[in-house]
């Protein structure tokens, strides 16, 4: 007898004979069309610290540039702004909730459009004591927290003489690199100043 397979999503396929009963009648298999699950695409803001490293000499205004970049744009005046510097003191924060927590310190403050997801931090009269790794944490008005990867800056000591402003291994450099060619212009001299010397006892002795 002729054997009949029937598939169809969502029903059951039966596979029956001829002179089948209910004592051999064949196993029936239950397939289920399983429907397509489209999930969302995920928002993942992405804060952005630039450049990775940045130098300025004491006195100096410095800018240390921050943006997140939201593909959902949010309620961005509704962020949540959060600064801190790592040293080999540790960490210190410098402003949480757009706002310097410094104890009198007024050099120290956010800059920027918050409502275009800028939220740089700028540093006024900058110090030697400036040093370090300063890195912008945003909170977003769901809770989520999201942090820059930091940005390093370094401070150039103002030595004040003859407005040479230059780090410490700079000036170090320059002079042992003086005090070598000294050295080296003396070393070819000796002989010529000794002929000199022989010249001029010559011409007094006539």
């Amino acid at each position: 007898s002729a054997v009949l397979f029937s598939l169809f999503p969502g029903t059951d396929v039966g596979v029956t004979g001829g002179g089948a009963n209910k004592d051999n009648a064949a196993a029936v298999i239950h397939v289920t069309a399983q429907p397509l699950l489209l999930t969302p695409e995920p928002w993942n803001p992405l804060v952005t610290q630039t450049p990775a490293k940045e130098k300025a000499k004491e006195g100096e205004t410095v800018i240390l540039n921050c943006h997140l970049n939201s593909p959902q744009h949010p309620s961005l005046t509704d962020l949540m702004v959060k600064w801190y510097k790592e040293d080999e003191k540790g960490q210190m924060d410098l402003l949480e909730k757009n706002v310097t927590i410094l104890p009198n310190n007024s050099r120290i403050f956010m800059s920027g459009d918050l409502s275009q997801g800028d939220v740089s931090l700028i540093i006024l009269n900058v110090t030697t004591s400036d040093h370090g790794v300063y890195f912008c944490e945003v909170t977003l008005p769901d809770g989520k927290v999201v942090t820059g990867d930091g940005t390093k800056l370094r401070i150039r000591r103002a030595l004040g003489l003859f407005g040479i402003e230059e780090s410490i291994g700079t000036i170090i450099g320059v002079v042992a690199a003086g005090i070598g060619g000294i050295v080296v212009l003396i070393i070819v001299l000796t002989p010529q100043l000794r002929k000199c010397i022989l010249c001029m006892r010559q011409e007094s002795q006539q």
